[in-house]
């Protein structure tokens, strides 16, 4: 990646900070409107410095969700060089800091891209499709948290007063009614949106494939590896879900047990742990690996975590090879 200009933008929600840096040196420092007219400004102004081309150029931001999406769409439609990074890892990678403001933080970001600029990850739109599954899990997720808002703490007067909560209950029967078929409504839609895309549909039909792994699970990892093309190994996707265990060691004083890291997407975490307990009470493998390792006084906890890892290796496996899972399965070479 030959780079010669690195611009760094740190995005809030109503402006957008640039900062153009010229290899080591800085150009200038820009702030903007959030909007189309702002973006055009900033374009601009660039168009005008020297010796600039798009082709030597690399745009770095943070993830923000929707506050980039008119910046992401406006690059992308210039066939820019577009990275977008975690906060937490542009954060950490800068070292010792001290203040903060929207110029600093553009002007660092804009560093982290120079001094990392032989391995950056450049971003890649997801398909239409692909983003609507996202918005409707996303949709279906806070229906069923609206739901558990409501029933959870009812559930709890009823353990010393069901009076009390059958006449709590018949207050908001309507409304969780609705929920119910407003759930059932998400469900549908996600389920002809499958059903609609034909690549879509045969993914998660390999991943449904596996034993443990439902619709929902399906729907997350989808989501969450952008149809296993950001995430195409089971050791990364295993580190980002939470279940991959790392040793805790250091010289001969320090010899702690291997263990997950808690910076992690915990839902899919989550979901993961229901699979498992799923596979290990259905499937006959699992569950006689399971017995084993707790008979040999292994930690449940840790073994219930290889069962999460081994359904991860089957589905990366599986989509890697576009088959579906078979418990006899056998690689045969042309």
């Amino acid at each position: 990646m030959n780079y010669h200009f690195f611009i760094g933008i740190d995005v809030s929600k109503s402006t957008l900070d640039f900062t153009i840096l010229a290899d080591k040196e800085k150009l200038f420092h820009l702030q903007t409107s959030n909007d189309l007219a702002g973006i055009r400004q900033f374009w601009k102004q660039l168009k005008e410095q020297s010796a600039f081309t798009l082709e030597q150029t690399v745009f770095c931001m943070e993830h923000t969700g929707i506050y980039n999406q008119h910046l992401l769409n406006f690059l992308y439609s210039k066939k820019a060089a577009i990275c977008l990074e975690s906060a937490v890892h542009i954060k950490r990678s800068a070292g010792l800091q001290r203040g903060k403001n929207d110029r600093v933080d553009a002007f660092r970001i804009a560093q982290y891209a120079y001094k990392n600029r032989e391995t950056l990850r450049l971003w890649q739109p997801k398909r239409q499709v692909v983003t609507q599954l996202k918005e409707l899990a996303a949709l279906r997720s806070r229906l069923l948290n609206a739901k558990k808002q409501l029933t959870v703490p009812v559930k709890e007067t009823a353990l010393f007063d069901k009076h009390l909560a059958e006449q709590i209950t018949s207050l908001f029967k309507a409304t969780t009614t609705a929920l119910d078929q407003d759930i059932k409504k998400a469900d549908t839609a996600i389920d002809q949106l499958v059903a609609a895309d034909e690549q879509l549909k045969r993914l998660f039909d390999i991943v449904t494939s596996v034993d443990g792994i439902g619709k929902i699970t399906a729907t997350a990892m989808v989501v969450c590896t952008n149809e296993f093309k950001d995430i195409n190994e089971p050791s990364k996707f295993a580190c980002y879900s939470g279940i991959a265990p790392f040793e805790h060691s250091s010289g001969s004083s320090i010899r702690g047990k291997s263990r997950v890291s808690h910076q992690a997407n915990k839902s899919m975490k989550t979901l993961l742990h229901l699979a498992a307990m799923v596979a290990i009470c259905y499937n006959q493998d699992m569950s006689n690996f399971y017995q084993r390792k707790v008979a040999q006084n292994k930690n449940k906890m840790a073994v219930i975590n290889a069962v999460r890892n081994k359904l991860v290796h089957r589905i990366f496996a599986c989509v890697k090879q576009d088959r579906l899972y078979q418990k006899n399965y056998s690689n045969t070479l042309a």
